[in-house]
């Protein structure tokens, strides 16, 4: 007899074994090489168990999706979606769990966050939330898990960038395809999200050169040709599009960025202040 790839103890909800043999080789392309897929799988099948019947979907979005996944720089995102607002306990029994699985996640660890469907279709900005975690959070979350529970909800301007990327990437790993649960974002809320990333870029570009540098790019991939764009793809975009001087700074920021180092030869804060200062002049020449 073949044994289940995903065990269950008594009482508790039995995955499709031929569904998640297909969800498993989805995710083993996306992640090839590496150990985070049977952490998906782990995370699904108890995010199955904890949220019961509210649950109604669960989907993966950002870099493990985008083709841009590196264990060194990257999270694992995840929208989980309910039929509607979830019992305390039930929270703090889920985030005593994501806890614990964020132990084996990649070095940024797990993004989640939980969103009543009512908010997705069709899609209200700011989006309301019922829960956040976030590695940001992980002291509060250990010290007094009740207490994080109790004060980690509200709107999320945030969603709609995330919004956005399972509209075109996101996979399912529980519930129903991606165009019955989520709506349109509309353009202007999903600028004003990506936006928000970058309204002190000309500081940030003197601390995270990568992040900043990539994501200008990306956003403003979106406002010349409706692109949405990993920071990888954003870079990218920018080496073809941009003027030549950018070249050779865009491709430290690439090969940092795919090494997963942050030693790599970083370019002189005159020419990171020269390339944001560029960048949010086009930007807002594009709106």
């Amino acid at each position: 007899m073949k044994k289940s790839l995903f065990p269950c103890r008594p009482n508790e909800i039995r995955p499709n074994e031929a569904e998640n043999t297909a969800l498993y080789k989805k995710l083993a392309k996306l992640l090839p090489g590496s150990n985070y897929v049977s952490l998906l799988l782990r995370f699904t099948d108890m995010s199955r168990n904890v949220l019961r019947e509210s649950l109604e979907g669960i989907y993966l979005h950002g870099s493990a999706v985008m083709g841009c996944f590196n264990p060194q720089k990257s999270d694992l995102d995840l929208i989980l979606i309910t039929s509607g607002t979830l019992p305390f306990e039930a929270k703090v029994n889920f985030i005593k769990n994501v806890r614990a699985l964020n132990e084996e996640a990649p070095q940024k660890g797990i993004e989640l966050s939980i969103v009543q469907r009512k908010f997705c279709r069709p899609f209200v900005y700011p989006t309301p939330f019922e829960l956040h975690f976030s590695p940001a959070h992980l002291g509060p979350c250990q010290k007094d898990p009740e207490e994080y529970v109790k004060n980690m909800h509200g709107t999320d301007k945030d969603l709609a960038a995330h919004f956005m990327i399972i509209s075109r990437y996101g996979v399912p790993l529980f519930g129903p395809p991606v165009p019955q649960v989520f709506g349109a974002v509309p353009r202007e809320a999903y600028l004003d999200s990506i936006l928000l990333d970058v309204e002190n870029a000309l500081e940030e570009i003197c601390h995270t050169p990568v992040y900043t540098a990539l994501n200008l790019c990306r956003i403003l991939a979106y406002l010349r040709e409706d692109l949405v764009l990993s920071k990888k793809a954003g870079g990218q975009w920018g080496l073809r599009t941009l003027p030549e001087t950018f070249g050779d700074f865009l491709q430290d920021m690439l090969l940092c960025y795919g090494s997963g180092e942050d030693t790599l030869p970083i370019a002189d804060q005159e020419t990171k202040m020269g390339f944001a200062e560029y960048m949010l002049a086009q930007i807002h020449k594009s709106l």
